[in-house]
Order: C-alpha cells, then sequence, then structure tokens
C-alpha cells in the first residue's frame, strides 16, 4: 500500500487515470483552494462535485465566493447561516422560530432557534404524499440469513402513526423515556420514529449487551419502558435477548415492556407484543407531538474514563438540523439516493444514519448481520444488489476489506458516489486502499470525526476541495474549531487539543441530570471553550489530522505522540493487522511506549517483534523505540469495532478499569494484564 500511495503522488496531471485531472481547471481559476498540497492530497473535486455538489448549490444560494467564504459566512453569521440551512433542508417547522440563540446561561448551556416549535419527524414524512416520493423506497432491510424487506415512504408513514398510536393507549407519554434493544431494520426504524413522533425520548441500547449496561443506562435517566427483540441471528446462530430483557424489566420494575418477536418459541411472559401494538389503529386525527426545539428527544450514553456512562441529551431543534446540515455537505446526499451504513442502533450511527438518508428523502439500506458473514464479500454484494450510492464504514471494517482484498472485491461497487470512514482513526495506507478499490479512484472518501456528544462532525471534509489521505480538509461549517497547546494559546502544525471556541448546533444540551459532570468534561479545562479530547494537529491550509485520544497522549522525554501516529507505522509492516500503541510510567522517561500487535498468519511467519522495533525506530527516531512489544491475538474492542487503548492500558498497569460496559470480549483484557508481569525471556512474542 505504501507503493499506492507514493504512485498515486507521482501521477502527471496529464495521466488519463489521475482523478486530479478534472478538478485542476477550477482550481487554476481559484474555485477550489489547492494550498493543501503541503499534504498527502489523493483526491481532487471532479466536475460535478464542482458544478452540482449540495456544497455549490449553497454557495450559490448564498451568493458567495467559494467553499472558504461559506465557512467563514457560517462563523460570523451563524444566524443567517443556519436560518439558509433549514430552508434548503426543508426542515419543517410548525412554528416558525424568531430568534437563532438564547445564551442567557451562558455559552455552555444555548437553547436554540426559540420560539420555533417542530417535530423533526415531520420534515421526513412532509412529502409522504407527493407522487415522486410516496412509493420510493425509504428503508431496505436485509438479514443475515439473506431476506429482504422495502417499505415506501408511504408505507413508513403509515407503519409509525399505527406504531406511535399503539405507545399512546399503553400510557407513554410525551417526555417519557423509552428504552430500545433491537437489531437494525425496518421494525427498529418504525420504534425509533414513533417514539420520537409521539414526543418521547428514545434511549439507543446496543444490540449486544448484557443486562448490566442497559440496566445502568436505563436506572440513569428513569426510562418507563423497554421495547426489545427477543433474539437475531449472528453468523449463523441464533443470540436469545429474551432472558436479558425480562432481567432487565425485574432489577429496574420497567412500566413496560414491549419485545418483538423473532421467529422463536412463544415465550410466556407479561410483555407486550410488538406486532399487537403496531397494528393499533390511530385516529385520522393523530399528529405528531408538538415539541419546542429545546425538548428532548433522545438521550444517548457514551462511556467514561471512571465512573457510569454519561447520557448525553439531544433535542429536536439540534441533533436533527446537525445531522441534516452534515450529510448535505460532507456526505453530498439527495433525494433518491441510496445510504448504507452497517451500524448498530445502540450507538449514534443509528440515529445519524435514519436522519441522513430519510431527511433526505433517500433510502436507507439496512443489515442485521456480521460484515464478513459468511465471507467479506458480504458488504460488497449488499452494494451491488441495492446499488448502493453512499457506503460507510469504520477503519476496522477497511482493515478486514484489506486483509481479504479478493474476496471483499467480489461484489460491484460501481455505483458508490461517496464513500464515508469515522468512529477512530485510519491510517494513510487503509485510506488510500479503500479509495481506490471501494470508490475505484473516483468516489471522495470522506473522513468523518465527532461524537455522540456533539450529534455530527467536529472535522470532516467536503466534496470541493482536496481531500488529504486520513484527514480532513475543513472544520465542519458553523463550528468555530481550533487546535490549542497546554496553555489553551491556538498552535500550527504540532500536536494539541482539539478545541470548539463557540457554542454549535449539535452539542449537547447537558448530560442527564448532571450539569457539573458535563461541565467538568468539556468546559472546566479552558473556560469559554470546549475541549472535546481528542489530539489533533491543524495544517497551514485549515485541514486537520486526528492523532487520538488525549486521554491516551504518549509522552516520552517531554514529546508528545498521540497512539495514532504510532499505529499508522505499525501497519505499514506488510503481516501487521491490527496495532495499539499506549504510554506506561517509566521512571527514565516519564513514559516507556508499549505496542500491541495482531500478525496475519503469514505474518506470524516473517515478522519478529525485533523488527518491528527497528522498523518503529527507523520511521519515527530512536527515542520512540519501544519498552514492550507485545503480540496478541485480539485487541479489546467496543461491540461496534473501536480499539479500547484506555482499557489496555488499565488492565496493563494495574489501574481503575472504568466504565467496560461496551467491552466486546473480556478476555481479550485479561490477556492483556498477564503480559504486564512477563518479561521479554518469559514471553514469547515480547521484547
Amino acid at each position: 500500500m505504501q507503493v499506492l500511495v507514493r504512485w498515486i503522488r507521482q501521477l502527471p496531471l496529464s495521466d488519463p487515470m489521475c482523478t486530479a485531472k478534472q478538478g485542476f481547471g477550477d482550481m487554476a481559476a481559484g474555485n477550489v483552494d489547492n494550498s493543501s498540497k503541503e499534504t498527502d492530497d489523493v483526491w481532487y473535486p471532479r466536475r460535478d462535485d464542482l458544478a452540482n455538489s449540495n456544497v455549490t448549490r449553497l454557495i450559490r444560494e448564498l451568493r458567495l465566493e467559494n467553499y472558504d467564504a461559506l465557512y467563514r459566512f457560517s462563523i460570523e453569521k451563524p444566524a443567517e447561516y443556519w436560518r439558509a440551512v433549514n430552508n434548503f433542508c426543508g426542515v419543517v417547522w410548525s412554528k416558525d422560530f424568531s430568534k437563532f440563540v438564547d445564551l442567557s446561561r451562558g455559552k455552555e448551556f444555548p437553547r436554540w432557534f426559540v420560539g420555533g416549535e417542530l417535530n423533526w419527524i415531520d420534515t421526513i414524512f412532509d412529502r409522504a404524499d407527493d407522487a415522486t416520493c410516496a412509493n420510493r423506497a425509504a428503508v431496505i432491510a436485509e438479514t443475515e440469513s439473506g431476506e429482504i424487506s422495502t417499505v415506501t415512504y408511504a408505507e413508513l408513514r403509515d407503519r409509525v402513526r399505527r406504531f406511535a398510536a399503539g405507545l399512546l393507549a399503553l400510557q407513554i407519554n410525551p417526555g417519557d423515556r423509552v428504552g430500545m434493544l433491537m437489531e437494525p431494520g425496518i421494525e427498529a426504524t418504525v420504534t425509533l420514529l414513533a417514539i420520537v413522533y409521539i414526543g418521547a425520548v428514545f434511549v439507543p441500547l446496543y444490540s449486544g449487551f448484557g443486562v448490566d449496561p442497559i440496566v445502568s443506562r436505563l436506572a440513569s435517566c428513569g426510562a418507563r419502558a423497554l421495547v426489545a427483540t427477543t433474539g437475531f441471528r449472528r453468523r449463523g446462530r441464533r443470540v436469545d435477548t429474551t432472558e436479558v430483557a425480562l432481567e432487565v424489566k425485574k432489577r429496574i420494575s420497567l412500566d413496560l415492556l414491549v419485545l418483538k418477536r423473532d421467529g422463536g418459541e412463544p415465550m410466556n411472559t407479561n410483555a407486550a407484543d410488538w406486532a399487537s401494538v403496531a397494528a393499533t389503529i390511530p385516529s385520522p386525527t393523530l399528529s405528531s407531538a408538538r415539541t419546542a426545539p429545546h425538548d428532548p428527544f433522545m438521550v444517548i450514553h457514551t462511556s467514561g474514563t471512571t465512573g457510569l456512562p454519561k447520557g448525553t441529551v439531544h433535542t429536536h431543534g439540534s441533533f436533527p438540523i446537525k445531522i441534516a446540515h452534515d450529510s448535505l455537505l460532507h456526505f453530498d446526499v439527495r433525494p433518491g439516493d441510496v445510504l448504507f451504513w452497517p451500524a448498530d442502533m445502540g450507538w449514534i450511527a443509528g440515529a445519524l444514519v435514519v436522519a441522513s438518508a430519510l431527511i433526505h428523502r433517500g433510502t436507507m439500506v439496512c443489515y442485521d448481520g456480521a460484515p464478513d458473514f459468511p465471507d467479506w464479500s458480504r458488504m460488497s454484494r449488499i452494494i451491488a444488489r441495492h446499488r448502493v450510492t453512499h457506503f460507510a464504514c469504520g477503519p476496522t471494517m477497511i482493515r478486514g476489506f484489506a486483509a481479504n482484498e479478493s474476496v471483499a472485491l467480489a461484489g460491484d461497487t460501481s455505483s458508490i458516489r461517496v464513500l464515508i470512514t469515522g468512529g477512530e482513526p485510519i491510517d494513510p495506507e487503509h485510506f488510500v486502499w479503500h479509495w481506490h478499490h471501494f470508490g475505484d479512484g473516483t468516489a471522495p472518501l470522506i473522513n468523518y470525526s465527532g461524537g455522540s456528544e456533539v450529534s455530527g462532525s467536529i472535522v470532516s471534509s467536503v466534496v470541493v476541495k482536496p481531500i488529504p489521505a486520513a484527514g480532513f480538509n475543513t472544520a465542519s461549517p458553523g463550528m468555530s474549531v481550533d487546535v490549542v497547546d497546554t496553555a489553551g494559546k491556538s498552535i500550527v502544525g504540532e500536536i494539541g487539543e482539539l478545541a470548539i471556541l463557540e457554542p454549535f448546533v449539535g452539542m449537547t444540551q447537558s448530560f442527564w441530570e448532571d450539569d457539573e459532570r458535563y461541565l467538568d468534561t468539556y468546559w472546566r479545562t479552558w473556560p469559554g471553550k470546549w475541549i472535546h479530547g481528542d489530539l489533533a494537529i491543524k495544517t497551514k491550509s485549515g485541514g486537520y489530522l486526528l492523532r487520538g485520544r488525549s486521554d491516551d497522549t504518549i509522552k516520552v522525554a517531554g514529546k508528545r505522540l498521540g497512539p495514532a501516529e504510532i499505529e499508522e507505522v505499525l501497519l505499514e509492516v506488510s503481516g501487521v493487522t491490527e496495532a495499539a500503541a499506549i504510554g506506561v510510567d517509566d521512571p527514565s522517561k516519564g513514559q516507556m511506549l508499549v505496542v500491541f500487535i495482531v500478525l496475519s498468519s503469514a505474518g506470524q511467519e516473517s515478522i519478529s517483534p525485533t523488527a518491528i522495533s527497528v522498523h518503529i525506530e527507523t520511521r519515527l527516531g530512536k527515542l520512540y523505540r519501544p519498552g514492550r512489544i507485545h503480540v496478541v491475538t485480539q485487541l479489546p474492542k467496543t461491540r461496534n469495532g473501536k480499539v479500547m487503548r484506555r482499557a489496555i492500558r488499565s488492565a496493563y498497569c494495574g489501574l481503575p478499569s472504568g466504565d467496560l460496559s461496551s467491552l466486546d470480549d473480556r478476555s481479550t483484557l485479561e490477556a492483556i494484564a498477564l503480559l504486564a508481569g512477563q518479561s521479554s525471556s518469559s514471553a514469547p512474542g515480547s521484547v
């Protein structure tokens, strides 16, 4: 892959294989910022991107000169900018807002779109009777076993109203918190939309959670009800969740449990039946609940380094509008597009995908199984089957594709117009591989980074500017973003903390009934600045590179390094499939670098830890020669595939583990704890 990167950089502008060629005339005319040539650009705008993308259309509508002018406008005139975004996205307001923001409680607690009234589900169904939209597929669901079902916009609206009527009949009221423990699909989408439709508050739960993490999340926000599946298929085997749901109800005394049968044997429970609730005949006058922009519609929990998960609160006038904005400008989603983002409904991506596809009247493809079942061709075959235009996945999945290239590319991916990745840093080699293979060298790969607390992105890319390998070509419009040093001062070209200088549409309203923890987490490092906890570099051209979480910072002999920089170097080695780097206290250097790697079968035979150590020293310098290298069979990850570096460091150093509710396999941490006391002489695969 290093060869591929070098080959792309060296392509002459006249080479017919160089995708840059279509955009260079516009760059020369000053329509596209080419200053990012200081970084390793691998993709340049196509003619259609420059002429017809959503970004270009919004620039024209606002009569601005170029993208940089659009970004400045979003920061300098936010009220005008967000009014234009609302109009452009067709956001439906039952009562128009009179003021953009109220900061009477300080910038930490803004209230957006003051005086307005909306329920964001109305925006999805506003045109469900139009001939162009009513019969368009809203959701296509494919199960792991291969069954495919489709629901149109008109049918989805009818099903949402029916389930909403059923919830109201069960005495679920506006403001009630309702947990949802369901695999992706039409029923989960209907459930989510119906909860919000009646003004209740959706509480996402990962479909693979056990009892304890579900109880802690539902109890922390005082949930009244849980809608759950009885089971689902994963890697060809049934995963039973019935007993989990029943135990949750028993432990926190939920008023209501609704179970969706998955075809297994009927259970003798007191739970309401999902199908019966969904068959309720709604009153002809049933309409969506009227809500204020600051009324919550979702409480989603994100793990902290210590204590219970944090319940981030998102409102009708913040999260949906931020996601409509991001999918418009970063993903370039248009009516009729087909978006496939294989993500569990229990994570932020679940609600994000629903809003991204349906607010813009596209089609959402859902898949409820493992991405490599029955083999790694599953994703490309889904893309081919449904003519997917927008495909999103995390770096972990991309590494799986690259390691199984011949199988992963079995399906036709030529329908893809935009690729998206996010959730964790990606190394340049796998970024380029994915862009070149799944995107055929022409579709942009949009790197998208934010978090549950900010709804969508802080930094991302747009299709009217060159996109650097593994980087971001812009801060998200509407967000005043900077990188600051240990004194809170702006820096360029150096690693620092990613900071947001002003309140922004999409930010959590707070943590559920815990303002102090919210303020401590984001606002009190440097008063007046939101410190997100990411290490970043701001480039001279205004782009960004992420270097891992600041909690994961490695500081050897006073020199600060992000784990992503080390992991990128490790992944350059053929045979290394995954890597994690941590810093461990050391009396002479302050911290010692310790790395954990997973090897392919070929790598196990050909790679020695000594060779790995020499490679790191050659690439990063003698200072960063690892004190320990451990070869492991698997890295500890969350259930959606993110490497848990903090948990690795805690296990290795014997520190308190913090919240491990999202850990997929506890034995991976136990194995790392055993490595801690082993020396190079007693630990094969370690140095």
